[in-house]
Parts: C-alpha cells; sequence; structure tokens
C-alpha cells in the first residue's frame, strides 16, 4: 500500500495516512487502502486497538476535490457511498479505534476522526467542514449525533473551517487536546490501556454503546443524509457553476476569494 501505512505495534494497529504533498486529502486509492488496512487489522487476533494518524504536516484536508472520470448522479452516488462506507468502518469496526489529528483536521478528514471511538487533538489543531462552501453535501452526516444538533448546524451550516481544539473539547468533538509532539503519544497511550482490558468486554462495551444510537435511528439518519449529499453534488445553478470553473482553472482559494466578493457586492447592490 502506498496511501496508508500499518504498522503493528503489539496489541495496536497504527495506520498513517500517506499522502503528505496533498494534506493527506482522501482519494480513490486511500479509501480502498484503508479499508485493505481496516480488513487486516479486524483478521489480526493479537491486534485489539486501531489508531488512526496522518503522515507530515496534517492529520487531513478531507476528500480530495478531484472525483475522477465519470459524471451523472449514479456515479456519484457509487464515489460517494464508498467515501461513506470507509468512515462509518471506523465506527462499525468490532475493535476500538482512536485518530490521533493534528493541523488539520476538515472536511471527511474530521468525520472519520469523529467517527473513532475516541479522538485526539493537537494543540493548533483546525477542525471544520467547508463542505457548504464549494456547493458539496456531508459524505456522513455523524457530527450530530456526536456534538448535539445546535452546535453540528453552526458548524455545518458556516463551513466553519477553524474551529479550535479547545472549542472542540467543549463541544465534544474531542476527547483530549495536548502538545503536538505528544499527540501520536497520547492516542498510544490510551490504546494501551485499552488493550489491557478484557477483549470481549470492551468489544460488547463499544457495540452496546453504538447499538443505543442505531436503536435512535442513527444509520437511517445517516444514509438519508448520504442521499441528500448526492442530490447537492449532483445540483448545479450559475453560481455554482461559475464557482466550479474559478475552482477548476485557479484552484480552491481563488474560489472561495470569488464567493466573498460576490457576496460583499450584493450585499454592497441591495444598501
Amino acid at each position: 500500500m502506498e496511501t496508508v501505512l500499518y504498522e503493528r505495534r503489539g496489541p495496536i494497529a497504527l495506520l498513517t495516512l500517506n499522502r503528505p504533498d496533498k494534506l493527506n486529502a482522501v482519494n480513490a486509492q486511500m479509501v480502498a487502502e484503508l479499508g485493505r488496512a481496516l480488513d487486516d487489522a479486524e483478521a489480526d487476533e493479537r491486534v485489539r486497538v486501531v489508531v488512526l494518524c496522518g503522515a507530515g504536516r496534517a492529520f487531513s484536508a478531507g476528500f480530495d476535490l478531484d472525483m475522477g472520470e465519470g459524471s451523472g448522479i449514479e456515479f456519484l452516488r457509487g464515489e460517494l457511498r464508498k467515501d461513506f462506507d470507509v468512515i462509518m468502518r471506523f465506527w462499525d469496526f468490532p475493535k476500538p479505534t482512536i485518530a490521533a489529528v493534528h493541523t488539520f483536521c476538515l472536511g471527511s478528514g474530521m468525520e472519520m476522526a469523529v467517527a473513532c471511538d475516541i479522538t485526539v487533538a493537537a494543540e493548533g489543531c483546525r477542525f471544520g467542514a467547508p463542505e457548504v462552501k464549494f456547493g458539496s453535501g456531508i459524505v456522513a452526516m455523524i457530527l450530530p449525533w456526536v456534538i448535539g444538533l445546535k452546535q453540528a448546524k453552526e458548524l455545518l451550516l458556516t463551513g466553519d473551517d477553524r474551529v479550535t481544539p479547545e472549542r472542540a473539547l467543549a463541544i465534544g468533538l474531542v476527547n483530549r487536546v495536548v502538545p503536538e509532539d505528544r499527540c501520536l503519544d497520547e492516542a498510544l497511550a490510551i490504546a494501551r490501556s485499552i488493550a489491557a482490558n478484557d477483549l470481549i468486554a470492551v468489544r460488547l462495551t463499544k457495540q452496546a454503546i453504538n447499538r443505543g444510537a442505531e436503536i435512535m435511528g442513527m444509520r437511517q439518519g445517516l444514509l438519508q443524509g448520504l442521499e441528500l449529499g448526492v442530490i447537492a453534488e449532483d445540483s448545479e445553478t450559475p453560481e455554482s457553476r461559475e464557482f466550479n470553473e474559478i475552482l477548476e482553472k485557479d484552484g480552491a482559494k481563488a474560489a472561495l476569494a470569488w464567493q466573498e466578493a460576490r457576496l460583499a457586492r450584493d450585499t454592497a447592490a441591495e444598501t
């Protein structure tokens, strides 16, 4: 595997997102390799806990904006379902999962961290889901189930991608905030603490917690959210068409700057 590194440290499987030149943006290859890595960790009886981290300057900037060749709603549905499934694999994984995040934990990278059972954040990290700025939907709408409706609506509707780890801790998005040079060590220490406990009791406790959310309708809610995300990706307005043209030609910063300038012009015209 190239985009995901797999290392076993005693009872811990350490999975490292490995596209550092792209801030570990998740592409189709990484989705497939994450699935393989998790298959290996699940099959290995020596592994009791999985820790997920990112190589280089950031944990993950989210899914790669380039979806590759293909078009139409069925293509989008198929691609987004693959993304959805790899995020939810961390939630459904029979063994505990821990995310160690630093610098940037954005978009669907944040969804993976939220889907993990425990999240350790480095000081200075920034969280957020900027999808609405790009005319995209949320792949796995798991955030409201973890931090509550009010907090999730604010983060998702504003597209805020500058949420501090201190606020993330206050709203229940992460479990701990530590200095960056201690982030992975802290996650590994928690993993070792879990691995020392009774194997069956740990797995059944995770199942009991997750099934409570499932009984309340979480799975059906997430699948409905995925379908609405497909519609969002397939929808186009004159505004989104121009935004995407600038995005493809000049990059995300230029497209977002155009978006802000358009809003300023419209506001000035009304006054």
